[in-house]
């Protein structure tokens, strides 16, 4: 609890039975890329002819800063100063501050009392002005930003003004009813979910804005006591598979990864629940809901366990995490409903036998080495029974974890130790909450398991290069759980590079995936809010990077100093926060707040409000996000590195075979219609390998011969070898589904690997497929900037290695790839072994020359083609009339009926 003792020594036998009248109370709060800067102002007014005590009370969120507070009462003006905290404070002190005796009365579901009270002289104001900042955590999906409207009494003028800021695009706003956890409904009907009355939200693709202005009679109707409640705004950013979104700022960056369209990772899960007798009633009843809704929740590739502890442990399955089938779940909500409340609490014993079991099914069973294990821990209390001191329980966890698995740990009601169950789940890599016992524990603790119920990746480390960025957030996670986002954030050291670098390197399900891209790194002007109108404080400070950057390293410093057992680390790391809190004026635990007084007759402290104009906003937001380095940029130089055949079909399309031991390409054209599915190569048979490739039409140039062009517009790959797996490939996206889907953009470079399949993605420029390291395709990506209408984004398939396609393998491209073709001349004595590419001159005028395809005489006639994997051009003899007699049947014989299908083609039955 936050609290400023009062500024005038006054002293009267009458008493005070009239409070000052709050005569406006206001939030405005901007946004910014989840980093929220939030101003309180309040105003009171002492009608009375003596001077009265006013009290200032606002709940801010527990994982906020307070940044500054100004208040003037009469004609005087004082301003917070953010100092060190001492070990003592003397007597003296303007500013006294202390710690909550209990968690309701400063620390109530994750908030804190920050309260100021003061004497206004009679017929005069006082006004005070509260900023805090905070980093919006994403939570099942949505950032959640709420502001507590509890002024305790009815306001003239009050106002709540958010605006939100993403560059990203807004998803999904929405303003629930208003919350207030002492008083459930607020009037609102069962089920309700409108804003609150006078609520108006407006945005557009980039920027919200949000008001709830309600009036005196508005107010009455929700609390007369003047304790509305929480106002709540819950939103999303538009988010693909990809690096994540990175933003860089003068100097600093900030980036944030939420991958989406995962499949789940399957869990081991064991849970740890507290049935001791002061667990009686609500506590236990809502426990035992919970963990029913849960139950239901798991999947059928899930392992779990359940332990009730009181002063004894009782394992509901000796030894073993049991697999989900319907029984085990019937005869697990048995063993919960039986559960009675009656002991002591032995938190150590439970710990250790609950480790020790996942220990032992880890270490004797072929899990899956994808999956994730943890453990979910619940308790009302303190430890009673058994070891009871903090630091051996501590201990004795971390040495039987030993970082094998995440310890969550959970908190219901008053008389839990929220330190002991905070560092258990930190130092095992885990996650804590703490409800109180109320109706609605029951949601609190399954909205809890769901963020942990989901995990789609494990391991991820997000890598930058050393020689650029220094002071780097943490950036090794050991799990990503669905709804959830990792946020590091760093400064760079090289500021002549123009792109920064990053990798992200994690395991999903089967797969291996690597993602990397470059983000260009603006010039300081570039990303500047100071440039946006409404976004000007005149003092530069809110670089919001920079504070989300200072924000995010505190909050790690704290955390560290939490886990540390050594006095020299703690004061180190103590130290370290308490230096970074002054420069950037953030109230932590190391720092306190201390009012000076500005002077006599100064001005009242003005309103820093942020809060950005929707006026022309649009074009200049741009700039506040990092941008892709331009596309194309490496595009070249990336084609030109891939060694692979001239063996391709691309542009109209064009095909080209190459026979490297006759010294000569063939090529020919396949005017077919839009929509078609070509059948390139065919080998399902035997190596189990087919790839389609979609046509997409467009006008012919004009003046040209043609009706109209046609372009590949989708790849398909399959193989089912040695299980089955797809890939759909189009210029944008790629799915992956090897029983599990895999979103990929082609705008990111990335690399994802299992066991037989390897798929890298050089940004905006081409993909390559190994499949089992015998098999290699590479497909390039064909990007318009200003498109002709004869011209649509496309791709090129290319064949790379083709030595594990078996001898029977077939297609358009397919049937050449284990064949010889001769090539007779009827009006040369040339030998076939002068025949050749370096022999152009000589062929060129010859129109008689014939290739001879499986004993079919095919006429030719020498070209110059244009192909695109990184050469210019290729000589070859071109067979007309849609490959007429070079092709086994006709083309119309190797179109699939959709893009998966593997079937066999007439052109095959004929000539295998």
């Amino acid at each position: 609890i936050y609290s400023l003792a009062s500024f005038f020594k006054y002293t009267s036998s009458r008493k005070k039975t009239v409070q000052p009248r709050m005569s406006e109370f206001t939030v405005k709060s901007t946004i910014i890329s989840r980093y929220a800067f939030t101003t309180v102002s309040c105003t009171m007014v002492n009608s009375g002819s003596e001077a009265r005590e006013g009290v200032f009370e606002m709940q801010i969120p527990a994982a906020a800063f307070i940044s500054n507070f100004t208040m003037s009462i009469g004609n005087k003006t004082y301003y917070g100063e953010v100092t060190g905290k001492e070990k003592k404070h003397s007597s003296d002190d303007k500013a006294r501050h202390k710690k909550p005796p209990s968690p309701t009365d400063g620390r109530e579901n994750g908030y804190e009392t920050f309260k100021a009270s003061v004497f206004i002289p009679r017929k005069m104001q006082a006004r005070f002005l509260l900023h805090y900042e905070e980093l919006l955590q994403r939570r099942l999906g949505k950032y959640e930003y709420t502001v507590s409207i509890r002024p305790q009494q009815l306001v003239g003028r009050l106002r709540v003004e958010v605006n939100i800021l993403e560059n990203s695009g807004i998803v999904s706003l929405e303003v629930p009813p208003l919350r207030n956890s002492k008083h459930k409904g607020n009037g609102k009907v069962e089920g309700d979910v409108s804003p609150p009355p006078s609520t108006v939200v407006g945005h557009t693709k980039t920027l919200a804005k949000v008001t709830f202005n309600p009036s005196v009679v508005e107010q009455t109707r929700i609390a007369r006591n003047g304790i509305l409640g929480d106002f709540i705004i819950r939103y999303d950013v538009n988010r693909e598979l990809s690096v994540g979104d990175i933003q860089i700022l003068n100097g600093y960056f900030v980036h944030y990864f939420a991958p989406t369209d995962l499949p789940p990772l399957p869990k081991n899960v064991v849970f740890v629940l507290d049935s001791s007798a002061s667990m009686v009633g609500t506590k236990l009843k809502q426990t035992k809901e919970a963990l029913f809704t849960i139950l239901q929740d798991l999947r059928p590739e899930d392992h779990f366990n359940i332990i009730g502890f009181s002063n004894r442990i009782k394992v509901w399955q000796q030894d073993r995490l049991v697999p989900v089938t319907p029984n085990n779940i019937r005869d697990a909500k048995k063993y919960i409903h039986n559960m009675s409340p009656t002991g002591g609490t032995n938190i150590n014993g439970a710990l250790q036998t609950g480790a020790k079991l996942l220990n032992d099914y880890i270490a004797q069973n072929d899990i899956d080495a994808r999956s994730v294990s943890l453990i979910i821990f619940l308790t009302d209390g303190r430890p009673t029974v058994g070891e009871t001191q903090s630091s051996k329980i501590l201990s004795n966890v971390k040495d039987t974890i030993r970082d094998k698995f995440c310890l969550f740990t959970i908190g219901i009601g008053n008389d839990v130790d929220h330190k002991l169950l905070e560092r258990m789940a930190l130092e095992n890599c885990g996650m804590t909450r703490h409800f109180q016992e109320d109706e609605d524990a029951a949601s609190h603790l399954k909205g809890f398991y769901d963020e942990i119920g989901t995990p789609l990746l494990s391991d991820i480390r997000v890598d930058y290069p050393e020689d650029n960025v220094e002071q780097v957030t943490q950036n090794f996670f050991p799990n990503y759980f669905n709804g959830s986002e990792i946020i590091i954030a760093g400064k760079l050291i090289n500021h002549t590079s123009d792109s920064l670098h990053v990798e992200v390197t994690a395991s999903n399900s089967k797969k291996y995936i690597l993602l990397k891209t470059d983000v260009a790194v603006d010039l300081p002007s570039r990303n500047d809010i100071r440039g946006v109108p409404g976004l000007e404080d005149g003092k530069g400070e809110k670089n919001y990077i920079e504070r989300a950057w200072s924000y995010l390293t505190i909050k790690e410093l704290l955390n560290s100093r939490l886990k540390s057992d050594d006095s020299q680390e703690k004061d180190y790391l103590m130290e370290k926060a308490k230096s970074m809190a002054l420069t950037y004026n953030f109230v932590t635990p190391f720092t306190v707040l201390k009012m000076r007084e500005a002077g006599l007759h100064s001005e009242p402290p003005q309103e820093e409000f942020i809060s950005p104009s929707t006026d022309g906003i649009g074009e200049k937001l741009q700039s506040l996000q990092g941008h892709k380095a331009p596309p194309g940029l490496h595009r070249q130089q990336d084609k030109q590195r891939i060694k692979i055949s001239r063996t391709s079909a691309d542009g109209d399309p064009h095909f080209v075979i190459d026979f490297p031991s006759s010294k000569f390409s063939v090529c020919f054209n396949i005017d077919g219609e839009p929509g078609d599915i070509l059948r390139l190569v065919s080998d399902h048979k035997e190596s189990g390998v087919t790839v389609n490739g979609q046509l997409i039409g467009a006008p012919a140039p004009p003046n040209g011969h043609k009706k109209h062009r046609t372009y590949f517009s989708t790849i398909t790959i399959l193989s089912n070898k040695p299980e089955r797996s797809y890939l759909e490939i189009t210029p944008k996206r790629i799915i992956l589904d090897d029983g599990e889907r895999l979103l990929l953009s082609c705008d990111r470079s990335a690399v994802v690997r299992s066991s037989s399949l390897e798929v890298s993605i050089s940004a905006n420029s081409n993909i390559t497929v190994t499949i089992r390291d015998t098999i290699s395709f590479v497909i390039l990506i064909h990007h318009y900037k200003k498109p002709a209408p004869y011209q649509r984004n496309h791709l090129g398939f290319y064949i790379s290695n083709s030595k594990g396609l078996s001898s029977d393998s077939h297609g358009l491209l397919g049937q050449f790839l284990n064949h010889e073709v001769k090539l007779l001349q009827d009006s040369l004595n040339a030998t076939h072994q002068q025949v050749g590419q370096n022999q152009t001159e000589a062929l060129k005028p010859n129109p008689t020359n014939t290739l001879k395809v499986k004993g079919r005489l095919v006429p030719v006639v020498w070209k110059q083609r244009r192909i695109y994997n990184g050469q210019q051009e290729v000589d070859c003899w071109f067979a007309k009339n849609n490959a007429d007699k070079l092709i086994d049947g006709s083309y119309k014989d190797y179109l699939a009926s959709h893009p998966f299908d593997t079937g066999t083609s007439f052109g095959m039955v004929n000539s295998l």
